[in-house]
């Protein structure tokens, strides 16, 4: 097989809202240095030259960081060292000290993967569209000139931070259990990744018997890989929930920016569900507020919000434009259906550990079961995330619109892949921002009619290519 260009190997790492791929090819730290100073020249142009630094547990992980530090200090910036990190942790780095920051994770993605999440001062995205493409640009540069690039004038220096015990007295800070409440059992399952470092920490002084599942940190994953949208890696923790008789579960990604909840009879619950029942909260103490929910949340988000007096605003799907929208709506609260829950007191930033300690805060402050806390949050049945491996997804996507734009009754939209709704449902097709993926959500006002819609849809996507199912 020939080499490839860095620039090839650049288009298949720079993603839509990050950086990730499999390691050593096509991401090594060669690349990752470019990357970082890359990254760190263009917040230095505008007026940052300090940037902080984190990584997850990853078996790769401090190999790439090795090469943020010397892609960072070469540009001739300054590095805080945050070392193991949650995503969230970072981001209470960058918010806090109003510092650019490089977090070293690949997320969900199983072991061979890894890359770079990017964010300006105040935990402000950077995506495709918000100068991750002219980082890879510079990038591409550095990495073709034939030669390594000069260093600067001035090498930067490296300090290590400790900011994990402030990161959790600000969650609990901004999420407090009722002091009357009831005490908790609950279930987590770090999964070997980031929650195992980060969940001790923030739950341990509460009032909550945490029961921990896989907290020892390993980034080979032996148990399950690190993606609670795999309904595969949440049967333990349903099971564990039931046997212990536990109040809830939760469960983390890899880099724990996301969290899925399990009620006590061992059901997962909809992220959009979660996403209500925080909107509901956040609305009650600030009125009229406005909630971002993508494209692929359920019609109930938006409902929801409303009846409680809310402004729901539709966007695509994406962490950068979620973030983006937020800060341009004022919004209080962003959801997505992928378990990313985004905080306007958190510099409108994700961050599984505090949606999970607003759950358990609502959960502890009524008596109730959480099955029936949740229950007025479900009003339609969705499929969940189906995917599918196609060579050529533009290819597919016009045949599916093709077809279904034709039914009676249907809008179709293409704000992020393509849309298709009707009264009685709705179905979105795009394809994954992260992963070689054609994603498929459902949903209607009946499972009868969401298993219809769902299969009669994957049957077209089979038919034009095809795939391997994942």
């Amino acid at each position: 097989m020939p080499l490839r260009s860095a620039d090839e190997r650049l288009d298949e790492v720079v993603l839509a809202h990050d950086v990730r791929g499999t390691v050593p090819d096509p991401l090594d730290g060669g690349l990752v240095r470019a990357l970082a100073r890359a990254f760190a020249e263009l917040v230095a142009a505008e007026g940052t030259r300090t940037v902080v630094v984190g990584h997850d547990m990853r078996t790769h992980s401090l190999e790439l960081v090795d090469g943020v530090l010397a892609g960072v200090t070469a540009a001739g910036s300054d590095v805080v060292l945050v070392g193991l990190a949650s995503t969230d942790q970072l981001s209470f780095a960058s918010g806090h000290l109003d510092l650019p920051g490089v977090m070293v994770t690949a997320s969900h993605n199983p072991a061979a993967y890894n890359g770079l999440k990017l964010c300006r001062g105040g935990a402000r995205p950077v995506g495709r569209d918000s100068g991750l493409r002219d980082v890879r640009d510079r990038a591409a540069e550095l990495l073709c000139a034939g030669a390594p690039a000069p260093a600067s004038a001035r090498t930067g220096t490296v300090r290590h931070a400790d900011v994990l015990p402030d990161y959790a007295a600000c969650l609990r800070a901004l999420v407090s259990l009722p002091k009357a409440g009831r005490r908790l059992r609950v279930v987590v399952d770090a999964g070997n990744a980031m929650a195992g470092h980060t969940v001790p920490v923030v739950l341990g002084p509460l009032a909550v018997d945490v029961v921990p599942v896989h907290f020892d940190l390993d980034g080979t994953f032996p148990h399950h890989d690190p993606n609670p949208l795999d309904p595969t890696t949440l049967v333990e923790l349903q099971q564990r929930v039931v046997y212990e008789g536990a109040d809830l579960g939760l469960a983390f990604d890899g880099d724990a920016d996301r969290c899925f909840v399990v009620d006590e009879r061992g059901g997962v619950v909809d992220p959009s569900v979660v996403t209500a029942l925080i909107a509901v909260r956040a609305l009650a103490r600030q009125p009229g507020a406005t909630v971002v929910h993508n494209l692929v949340c359920s019609r109930a988000v938006a409902e929801i919000v409303t009846e409680h007096g809310g402004r729901p605003v539709r966007t695509r799907v994406g962490h950068s434009v979620v973030k983006a929208e937020m800060a341009r709506t004022g919004a209080v609260l962003g959801g997505e259906h992928s378990g990313h829950f985004y905080f306007r007191d958190f510099w409108c930033a994700d961050s599984g550990m505090l949606a999970a300690l607003h759950v358990l805060a609502a959960l502890a402050g009524d008596p109730r079961p959480a099955t029936a806390q949740l229950a007025p949050y479900v009003r339609y049945a969705g499929s969940g995330e189906v995917n599918r491996r196609v060579p050529d997804v533009g290819s597919v996507v016009g045949k599916v619109r093709e077809v279904w734009s034709r039914h009676a009754g249907v809008v179709v939209d293409e704000l992020d892949g393509l849309t298709v709704a009707h009264a009685e449902w709705w179905f979105n097709l795009r394809a994954s921002h992260t992963e070689p993926l054609l994603r498929l959500n459902v949903e209607a006002l009946d499972a009868a009619t969401m298993r219809q819609v769902r299969d009669e849809v994957l049957d077209l996507v089979d038919t034009a290519a095809p795939t391997g199912r994942s």
